[in-house]
């Protein structure tokens, strides 16, 4: 009997691996940390270390739960989506894994934005950020050699699938999660761009296949199976990006339901019977759902949680002598304040501004004044992300003007903070719902997509709402209405100062 199913999640931090019964009960998990080269605005991982760390995480998760490995039915790997890996012809990386968190594109992606930036956006729902297309350029361009030795370029998860299947770069695939961030494809068509190719002069063959999410892809490979704790011919399933399983983790399976995704990076996401292409305020991209037909308007903080770390860290930890503080404390300190209109207003863009692509600008605390401590510049951080979130709607339904709302299901670490959650409800003035799942996320989204690869399941939407449990539910206070209203216009004319490129027109309140 195969009825258990393994989900892997290749996030920023590290390599996630869970297996689940075909109920959406979690039965074990292990976790291994990355290890990320930064330097100069260069962040890479090395692609061997990332699979040395899952088949630990395999062969920790097997051998913990003692399952025999003869009952999983499939496997499936998801994974960070902006990102890319040079591959050769054997399959083997060409280049270092090139995060979502390098920089060193930049240069190529305003080149992408002032020569075709519209025509991407129509065509693949992103617009061009340190996503697949500024990175592929700036590898031909910057380092043309090592450009002639790659076969085709994949995303992480994808290069993971293809080493336990021993696939070679004839049989590299992308599914269609992560298109959007191609910078070439035709994202409505499930097919690479001829023209945005040519125009950029990226040869075709370097793009890989593109797939259904719930594609058999390969199968275990005899070589890989023992040093994993598992038994050769496991179906390998293409999986999704790590967002995309998130969503599906969180049951935004249908239009309306919002998803927030509370980690490294803070992402925004709605749900949409069609596509949406943002070529107003270029905040939004739009890529495809794991359930064909349903898309997902999003964008996101590329350091949304990562500002909370650092300021914890490099403030808090620094000056509060022996005994740090926790979030927790923070938390709690700043649960006191009476929300106000003469509150700071911080800008979370410690790392850039992503949606839209405006690198160049910077954070920082506005309307500080003297009467204002620790607490209050906190509970700015944990503001600044209800706010972005509430400038990412309000886009939406400025270009969709039918879209409606629901809730935001609410994933990730992020959503143990109950301040937080109900600062998101109040700004948002939507219910925001806590996940109540053990291992929720993309691991569990992963699983979900190897189940319907291999039949287990017929329906990804019946198998969602089943899996996803939901936990406490923040009810937005309606007399936080006008002050969230009057806050977001303060917020949106600080960044509309600091803009650097002024053809991106943030959304008009008057």
């Amino acid at each position: 009997m195969t009825d258990y199913l393994i989900g892997i999640d290749l996030g920023t931090q590290g390599v996630k691996v869970a297996i689940y019964d075909v109920a959406g009960k979690c039965r074990g998990a292990a976790f291994r940390k990355s290890n990320l080269y930064q330097r100069n605005g260069m962040v890479t991982e090395d692609p061997d270390e990332q699979l040395s760390n899952l088949v630990d995480a395999l062969y920790e998760v097997m051998s913990s739960t003692a399952i025999d490995p003869r009952r999983i039915a499939a496997m499936a790997v998801s994974g960070q989506m902006a990102g890319i890996v040079g591959v050769d012809n054997a399959g083997r990386h060409a280049t270092y894994y090139d995060s979502w968190l390098d920089t060193r594109c930049a240069p190529y992606m305003k080149r992408m934005m002032e020569e075709a930036g519209d025509e991407i956006a129509g065509k693949t729902g992103s617009y061009p950020s340190y996503n697949h297309g500024p990175k592929i350029l700036w590898w031909m361009d910057e380092h043309p050699d090592t450009y002639r030795k790659v076969a085709v370029f994949v995303q992480p998860a994808a290069y993971l699938a293809m080493r336990l299947c021993g696939l070679t770069a004839e049989n590299a695939f992308i599914d269609r999660t992560y298109v959007h961030f191609s910078g070439f494809a035709d994202n409505r068509a499930d097919e690479w761009c001829t023209d945005l190719c040519m125009r950029f002069r990226v040869d075709k063959r370097k793009l890989p296949r593109i797939v259904e999410p719930d594609a058999i892809v390969g199968y275990l490979a005899p070589a890989m199976a023992s040093p994993c704790g598992l038994v050769s011919g496991i179906p390998i399933v293409a999986g999704c990006g790590d967002t995309a399983a998130s969503f599906l983790a969180a049951g935004a399976t249908r239009p309306g339901i919002c998803v927030d995704v509370a980690g490294t990076a803070s992402v925004f996401a709605t749900t949409t019977a069609g596509m949406v292409s943002d070529t107003e305020s270029k905040t939004l991209a739009c890529g495809q759902s794991v359930i064909k037909g349903l898309w997902h308007p999003y964008a996101y903080l590329n350091g949304g949680g990562m500002n909370i770390e650092w300021w914890q860290r490099n403030v808090v930890d620094t000056f509060s002598g022996e005994r740090p503080f926790s979030v927790e404390e923070l938390d709690r300190l700043s649960s006191a304040i009476a929300p106000s209109d003469h509150d700071p207003l911080f800008l979370p863009y410690l790392g850039g501004r992503v949606c839209p692509a405006q690198p160049d600008i910077r954070g920082g605390w506005f309307n500080v004044d003297w009467s204002h401590n620790a607490p209050s510049l906190y509970r700015a951080i944990l503001e600044s992300v209800a706010l972005e979130y509430r400038y990412y709607l309000s886009v939406l339904e400025r270009i969709a003007p039918g879209f409606s709302a629901d809730e935001v299901r609410i994933t990730g670490g992020g959503g143990k903070s109950n301040l937080w959650n109900q600062i998101k409800a109040d700004a948002l003035q939507l219910p925001v719902v806590r996940s109540d799942t053990e291992q929720e996320g993309a691991a569990m989204g992963a699983a979900m997509v190897a189940g319907k690869g291999v039949g287990l399941f017929d329906d990804l939407d019946l198998t969602a709402q089943s899996w996803a449990t939901s936990g406490d539910a923040f009810r937005p206070d309606p007399g936080m209405k006008g002050l969230y209203e009057r806050r977001l216009k303060q917020y949106v004319s600080i960044t509309e100062l600091l803009t650097i490129n002024k053809s991106i027109k943030p959304v008009n309140y008057a």
